[in-house]
């Protein structure tokens, strides 16, 4: 096992007791299945429910709305814990981390009750929709409009590449309402309304279990009292979210590098090729150590970085720096390593092939490692 020093972050005996909860429910109903997940493209809803009702979805939501009132380290307990068991298609954390804090914080008090019980409980899942066919990283210049029509918005556009597209029973649609940046607005779109559809459910590289489409707006109704916060200010709220989605995806890449090193250890002591374990070359152990020594001094920095952000400290850049740095190096190590497993590494039945599938995308969504190195421009006065 490798040895790692202990962490920063100030994790109680609740909070491991969470965490052993969490991994329990891991084991019994996830692990066992995901490998059908991956085939069918999909994650069961009834898995969703069963985390609710374990209060494993935004744990750290306030109790009159179905959370546990928990600080933010409940939420990082079950980003980590995913990680280790390489349940890469259950996307929690986007629902709970990424999308869910929209509602929370710029939702209006109707909003908040009539959505987050069921959020929290896993009966309603949540998707956000930025990207569109000719917009990534460019949010300015997306193109799916918002008509106000008195009572509603008349909404007309299409999204491409949503994380939980067909499982979505709420999507947060980025949309214009007016020009340029100051003139986006969020608009909450629910499962059933006239003019909504799925399009493709897209074949990805990797992260197979995880359901990710089209989706498609034709005249779609969009009430009035759906709009998320006030009008024109949408751009204003997904840039002050970013940070905490790019930080928590730091979380599971960290996570899922030191999984990889664990199973490549493994690995490397028990495997052989000329009569020696592949361990007792030279030229593994170095490149395992530089791996380690890489690991350690990057989850530092990571842990510092959710510290300052559950201090309520502006972390726009470090958030981006956590992410760059993590993300390219789990795809960095996987790569490494699999290249200890031989030909046994390229077969989809060994761990170590998955996580090289799942770790490319990594470095290009929530914001690609280029984007992230202009923003950390910022920090060098340039």
């Amino acid at each position: 096992m490798v040895k790692r020093m202990v962490r920063q972050l100030p994790f109680s005996e609740e909070h491991e007791m969470f965490r052993s909860m969490v991994q329990d429910f891991l084991k019994k109903e996830v692990i066992p299945y995901h490998t059908q997940w991956e085939e069918e493209g999909i994650v069961p809803r009834e898995v969703w429910e069963k985390a609710g009702e374990l209060g494993m979805i935004c744990p750290n939501f306030p109790e009159e709305y179905g959370g546990l009132g928990t600080d933010f380290l409940y939420n990082i307990i079950v980003i980590e814990e995913l990680a280790k068991a390489m349940a890469s298609g259950f996307f929690i954390s986007l629902h709970a981390d990424v999308v869910a804090p929209y509602i929370l914080h710029y939702g209006n008090e109707e909003q908040k009750r009539r959505w987050l019980p069921d959020i929290i409980k896993g009966k309603k899942i949540l998707a956000i929709a930025m990207t569109e066919p000719g917009a990534g990283s460019d949010l300015a210049s997306l193109s799916t409009k918002a008509e106000d029509k008195g009572d509603y918005f008349l909404l007309n556009g299409q999204k491409t590449f949503i994380s939980n597209g067909y499982l979505a029973d709420l999507v947060v649609v980025a949309a214009r309402t007016g020009e340029g940046q100051g003139g986006i607005s969020l608009l909450v779109v629910e499962r059933g309304m006239e003019g909504f559809e799925r399009g493709r459910k897209l074949k990805k590289v990797g992260l197979h279990a995880q359901d990710t489409a089209e989706l498609i707006f034709s005249d779609v109704k969009v009430p009035k009292e759906n709009l998320l916060g006030k009008l024109n200010q949408g751009f204003r709220y997904l840039m002050q979210s970013l940070a905490q989605e790019r930080l928590v995806l730091a979380v599971s890449n960290m996570t899922s590098a030191e999984k990889v090193l664990d199973i490549t250890v493994e690995y490397v002591t028990q495997r052989k090729a000329f009569g020696r374990k592949i361990s007792d070359f030279q030229n593994t152990r170095h490149k395992l150590v530089d791996m380690y020594v890489e690991q350690e001094c990057t989850r530092a920095f990571l842990d510092r970085v959710i510290l300052a952000h559950m201090r309520g400290e502006k972390t726009t850049v470090e958030a981006s720096m956590v992410k760059l740095q993590c993300s390219e190096m789990l795809k960095r190590h996987v790569d490494t390593c699999l290249q200890f497993f031989g030909g046994y590494g390229y077969m989809l039945e060994y761990p170590i092939a998955k996580a090289y599938l799942d770790a490319r995308v990594q470095t290009i969504y929530a914001g690609t490692s280029e984007i992230m190195k202009e923003i950390i421009t910022r920090n060098l006065g340039i």
